[in-house]
């Protein structure tokens, strides 16, 4: 049974105007307006919506890029200022001398804290970035470097000893710190002191002193004065007729014990390739530059804190 539509009485209207039925020829076509599904509608919105979050991942992603560059740009600046201020201040000699005034004190410790809050590494305790040999630039009250730069002092006067410089080596869980100092212009030596670190925490660490060596003094036959010559090959001699435990012992220096004496806690406030910041329980800095390069990562070197 087959099913048909009348169309006839319609047939006379196109586009709602009336027109006779005779006018029609085969050729006639018939339009039919149709509406958008809701298919298609939910396509186009869907398009719309997709270009939009796009647009918005794209404004957020280059806001995120402009926002980290001008936190570095500002990290490097205050990196360049706290250099300047040590510079200007006389550097590690005037401070341990006492040479550096208030104004000059408070100055540096300003630029430390607004470094301080740029630090860049959040774990710095197990960061790879901490081993290595590093400068004093600053020291605080409780540094080792403040108590190795007094124990040259106490014992050699102003006028006779020159500190040259210190610097620390850190490795595997333990530091030796180091003072570069000249006597009388002409004798090199060193004060060595080797200390224990031990993890506590992201930005805690516990440090125990083991042991402070003075190296035997070297000295240079054609920097001594013409008028000690005579006095310096007279030592030499006698040193050589020592004999040879007790040339050994001159030869490695006198070793203080230091095992079980000093200990004390400190931070690391700030810690990038270049710069480290320790404040000990008072809040005093020390402040060291990298003498050498940033070493490769290490696993294995100083074991995780437990929780």
């Amino acid at each position: 049974m087959a099913w048909g539509l009348d169309l006839s009485p319609f047939v006379g209207f196109r586009s709602g105007l009336p027109f006779p039925r005779s006018s029609l020829s085969s050729s006639t076509s018939i339009s039919v307006f149709r509406w958008p599904d809701s298919g298609s509608r939910r396509r186009s919105e869907g398009r719309k919506s997709n270009s939009g979050s796009c647009k918005a991942m794209v404004e957020q992603t280059l806001q995120g890029a402009s926002a980290m560059y001008a936190k570095e740009m500002e990290r490097l600046s205050a990196k360049e200022s706290l250099l300047l201020a040590f510079k200007d201040s006389g550097g590690l000699e005037s401070l341990v001398s006492g040479k550096v005034t208030d104004m000059q004190r408070i100055d540096v410790n300003e630029r430390i804290t607004g470094l301080e809050r740029l630090n860049p590494t959040p774990r710095p305790t197990t960061s790879p970035f901490l081993e290595g040999r590093w400068n004093f630039e600053w020291l605080g009250a409780g540094s080792p470097g403040i108590f190795a730069a007094k124990f040259i002092f106490e014992r050699f006067p102003s006028t006779i000893a020159d500190l040259l410089g210190m610097d620390v080596f850190i490795k595997d869980g333990y530091s030796k710190t180091t003072a570069n100092m000249k006597l009388l212009n002409s004798i090199d030596s060193k004060f060595i002191l080797t200390t224990k670190l031990s993890v506590e925490g992201p930005l805690r660490m516990k440090e125990e002193y083991i042991d402070g060596v003075l190296e035997t003094p070297k000295v240079s036959e054609e920097a001594v004065p013409e008028q000690l010559k005579g006095a310096f090959s007279q030592v030499v001699s006698t040193m050589q007729q020592l004999p040879v435990p007790i040339k050994d012992l001159v030869a490695n220096g006198l070793k203080v014990p230091l095992s079980g004496t000093f200990q004390r806690l400190f931070m690391i406030s700030y810690l990038d390739e270049e710069i480290l910041i320790i404040r000990d329980t008072t809040g005093a800095p020390d402040v060291l530059t990298r003498l050498e390069g940033p070493p490769a990562p290490i696993t294995d070197s100083i074991s995780e804190y437990e929780s």
